[in-house]
């Protein structure tokens, strides 16, 4: 879908918890073979989240420091994708407006779709401000990912948030959004019903008939429609549940290691759900250059892929660089596996 009134970014925060645990403490607490683990998944250790944070607190911090980074008034929506928002009936969005301080005057969802919920909410919010309904949408991915002690997605599923504001500006976009298009069908890899504490997976539908198809369908269905090669983009982020399936997915699709460099992640952070694509957008745009062209795909379980094509403008440079992904990866505590448990039970179950 091409947009009829122009749209993009105006402005962007991240939030990766200080917590971190490694695989290594993982697989050895389940006598599983470290190095096979590490190896296969290519991840190295995992964002957890404190006691105190949630999808909530989490997405209020990434707001933060996009409103931080540029001042904005008159936020008229707020969209906020998870698949662990804290409660099944009372709204994330509206708590996290009333914690920014936003006047009452805004339309509020929450939104689902495992881990493409965060790419929906900013395909809606960028629908509004090309209709010229509203002058700012505020578009949030955030997650505290669920995992049953000892299953494989233990090693993966972590925790962090990021923010984009959307206007139709020309003077303020920072990142001009060109293209969306949507890759969906029934296909069930992965759920968690009601009250129920962990996520099931499917595992020999994960790979080929979900992720890989998905990703595929879509980038190829956005490439199509903005006639486009892989070569023109400067950056690409693909979901990236572990190591293995994106990089895959970029040889398949002709996309190169130093196209998918800036915004690949996961090693030093986990799968962290609706956060996970949006996350490696925002560690893009910490880096990003003017007229550089950034491709993202993202993938939810169920399923479906968002893809988007971004055309960086000259605005990015009036930008402050502050809060980088980089710099939120690098800052850090471990702790060993019983402290992690004990959070996770407290999060997942209390």
């Amino acid at each position: 879908m091409k947009f009829c009134n122009k749209v993009g970014i105006v402005t962007y925060g991240s939030y990766i918890p200080l917590r971190r645990i490694k695989v290594v403490d993982i697989a050895r607490q389940w006598s599983k073979g470290e190095e096979s683990i590490i190896k296969g998944l290519g991840i190295l250790e995992k964002s957890v989240p404190a006691a105190d944070e949630d999808t909530i607190t989490m997405a209020v911090t990434a707001a933060t420091s996009a409103l931080e980074k540029k001042e904005v008034t008159g936020i008229g929506a707020i969209y906020t994708g998870s698949e662990s928002h804290p409660y099944a009936v009372k709204s994330s969005s509206a708590v996290i407006g009333e914690a920014l301080g936003i006047e009452h005057n805004y339309t509020a969802a929450d939104l689902e779709f495992a881990c493409k919920a965060g790419t929906a909410a900013m395909q809606m919010a960028a629908g509004l401000i090309s209709s010229k309904a509203m002058s700012y949408a505020l578009a949030i991915g955030s997650d505290t990912a669920q995992s049953r002690p000892g299953d494989a997605l233990e090693y993966s599923a972590a925790a962090s948030a990021a923010a984009f504001v959307f206007g139709g500006d020309d003077k303020e976009i920072i990142a001009e959004l060109m293209y969306s298009a949507s890759f969906t069908s029934d296909t069930p890899d992965f759920w968690r019903r009601e009250y129920e504490h962990y996520p099931m997976h499917a595992g020999r539908f994960t790979g080929e008939p979900a992720y890989f198809k998905h990703i595929e369908g879509a980038v190829n269905l956005i490439l199509k429609e903005s006639k486009m090669k892989m070569k023109d983009f400067d950056h690409v982020v693909l979901h990236m549940p572990n190591a293995a399936f994106p990089k895959k997915a970029a040889k398949m699709l002709g996309i190169t290691d130093k196209q998918l460099e800036q915004g690949f992640i996961v090693p030093n952070l986990g799968n962290t759900y609706s956060a996970c694509s949006l996350t490696g957008l925002s560690a893009v745009l910490d880096v990003a250059k003017s007229q550089q062209k950034v491709l993202i795909c993202s993938y939810g379980s169920g399923s479906g892929s968002d893809a988007f094509i971004f055309n960086i403008t000259k605005n990015i440079s009036k930008l402050k660089r502050i809060d980088t992904v980089s710099e939120q990866l690098d800052k850090k505590k471990y702790i060993n596996y019983g402290e992690y448990l004990k959070l996770m039970r407290k999060i997942n179950i209390d």
